[in-house]
């Protein structure tokens, strides 16, 4: 859900208005990506140890390019967001009739303050939550939107002939496969993502997260696109930017009052979910990797809250002020197209790589990251100007993808030589020694972490009873819709005792840590830790050599 917002409707469902199932093509690029990651990348993150990819980054190419790919990340993830608040500030704006630029300032306001108050807990809760309520409320648009435009037969006789083609207009099949190519590297690789498979307790978790997202990307874009594409059956009159309004017009014909509010409310917590996790990355990245790491390595954890509220303030009144922009840049297909082949390959592939290649040094990632973001930039915004020469949509995400995959490819086996990089053999000795200081937490807190564990299920539990039980009153309140949105909302019931009985589970656990072998006491840290370094002497010995 942090890579899924509004967008997906306004975007994608401007797309789907116009040239139909080609939209759904487009998103399954995201769910092939999920599968990749989850054989091939999201296991590998788990085991580098590391917390962020910029952690990694530091460990395996080196400080000086990091701080090249963090100043992109931060860069790239102001202009995304903004790009991302945009929609839900337009869809709030056309449907309550509200100014669009008050509407954006008070939406991003709204996602810095609980993300600073929250953290990643309020990100996480509220992504569960989010996910249920747009849920609920798209499965209700579907039949409703088929109902009024007088069922699927008639849907199909109104709508052009190449309306269900997998391939359509500027939309070609170099476009999806470059457009695959890339989520491949973003879902492996942007650092919101490689946060989620880094954050959980095995490699074998981290597959599953992949897996989850792979198999909710194959079903829901068919559930998602429908309602847009329907629309274009009764009214076809949309054009321009206002082809970027077609899901929220079907919703505002079919939805009743209630329901239309319930839709708004899901559209505006998807985005704010996948903005509040990005805020929350950046943050962390700013405060551990930069303020922390390289200029007060002694900050106390209350400077360090502090500067990441700081960071998270100024980041997020730089989203509001991209927000702003994004009409006069030519709508969010434009900018989050433009921003993907530009920047995706170049910033993502080289960290990608470092996680295989034993040759890949940071100076040659710098250099090839370097030269394909400028080779790009030169293409998009100097070349038309300059000649008559205009990239399409297709080898413009071609070039962006393609470019730095084929220089990595060529200094992997012309280049380099045979013998492992230095970073490479320095990051390795790292990692034994890692391995080696097994990080000791006290018994309070660990005692502390699984308590947190437990208020976060039950918050999650009972938030979605209180959810199920709103759906009910609009049951009984909605002019139309009534059986279906109650069927809802006892499913939506029933996934509470999901969580429910996870914090039971987790309640009845006094012997967690021992069963999980981790020490409870210092003393039996210490212990432990002796008892591991004499197992490992001969094997360390050898290392050594």
């Amino acid at each position: 859900m942090s890579f899924f917002s509004a967008g997906t409707f306004v975007a994608w469902g401007s797309i789907a208005y116009k040239y139909g199932f080609v939209a759904v093509t487009i998103q399954w690029t995201m769910c092939l990506g999920g599968i990749i990651t989850a054989f091939l990348l999201a296991p590998r993150w788990k085991r580098t140890g590391a917390l962020t990819a910029a952690e990694f980054i530091r460990q395996r190419l080196g400080a000086p390019v990091q701080k090249f790919y963090v100043n992109i990340f931060l860069l790239v993830s102001l202009f995304n967001k903004g790009a991302v608040l945009y929609p839900v500030a337009k869809l709030v704006s056309v449907s309550l009739g509200f100014p669009l630029t008050s509407c954006t300032i008070v939406l991003g306001l709204m996602m810095i303050a609980y993300t600073a108050i929250g953290g990643l807990w309020a990100v996480m809760v509220t992504d569960i939550l989010q996910f249920v309520i747009l849920t609920a409320a798209v499965l209700m648009v579907l039949p409703l939107s088929l109902d009024a435009a007088g069922g699927w037969e008639k849907f199909t006789q109104q709508v052009p002939d190449d309306f269900f083609h997998i391939i359509n207009g500027e939309y070609a099949f170099g476009f999806i496969v470059a457009f695959a190519l890339y989520h491949i590297s973003y879902i492996g690789g942007n650092w919101t993502f490689v946060q989620r498979y880094t954050s959980v307790d095995s490699a074998k978790s981290a597959k599953k997260v992949a897996f989850l997202f792979a198999a909710l990307y194959l079903i829901s874009p068919v559930i998602w696109m429908l309602p847009p594409m329907i629309y274009r059956s009764i009214d076809p009159s949309l054009t321009g930017l206002n082809t970027e309004n077609a899901y929220l017009q079907v919703c505002r014909l079919v939805l009743p009052p209630g329901l239309m509010g319930l839709m708004l409310t899901g559209m505006y917590f998807s985005t704010s979910a996948t903005a509040n996790t990005t805020l929350n990355v950046t943050s962390a990245v700013i405060t551990n990797d930069i303020y922390k790491a390289l200029i007060n390595p002694g900050a106390s954890d209350r400077q360090l809250i502090r500067v990441a509220r700081l960071s998270g303030l100024l980041l997020g009144i730089g989203m509001i002020g991209v927000a702003l922009l994004v009409p006069a840049a030519g709508g969010m297909i434009e900018v989050v197209l433009s921003i993907a082949a530009i920047t995706g390959g170049p910033s993502l592939l080289p960290p990608l790589w470092a996680l295989f290649s034993k040759k890949l040094t940071g100076k040659a990632a710098y250099i090839i990251s370097g030269a394909s973001l400028l080779i790009n930039l030169l293409f998009k915004l100097v070349v038309p100007v300059l000649t008559t020469l205009k990239l399409s949509r297709s080898e413009e995400m071609l070039l962006g993808v393609g470019l730095p995959f084929l220089l990595l490819l060529f200094y992997e086996f012309v280049i380099a030589t045979k013998e492992p990089a230095k970073e490479y053999v320095e990051y390795r000795l790292f990692r034994l020694q890692q391995q080696q200081e097994t990080a000791i937490q006290s018994a309070a807190e660990k005692e502390a972490i699984r308590k947190q564990n437990h208020f976060g299920l039950r918050v999650i539990a009972f938030s979605l009873a209180f959810t199920a039980l709103m759906l009910y009153i609009l049951s009984l309140l909605a002019a139309s819709g009534n059986i279906l949105v109650a069927v809802i909302a006892t499913v939506v019931l029933l996934t509470a005792i999901i969580p429910l009985r996870a914090a039971r589970k987790l309640r009845k656990q006094p012997g967690y840590m021992l069963q999980n072998n981790i020490p409870q006491t210092d003393s039996d840290a210490h212990h432990h830790l002796k008892n591991r370094e004499s197992k490992n002497e001969a094997y360390d010995e050898r290392t050594r050599q």
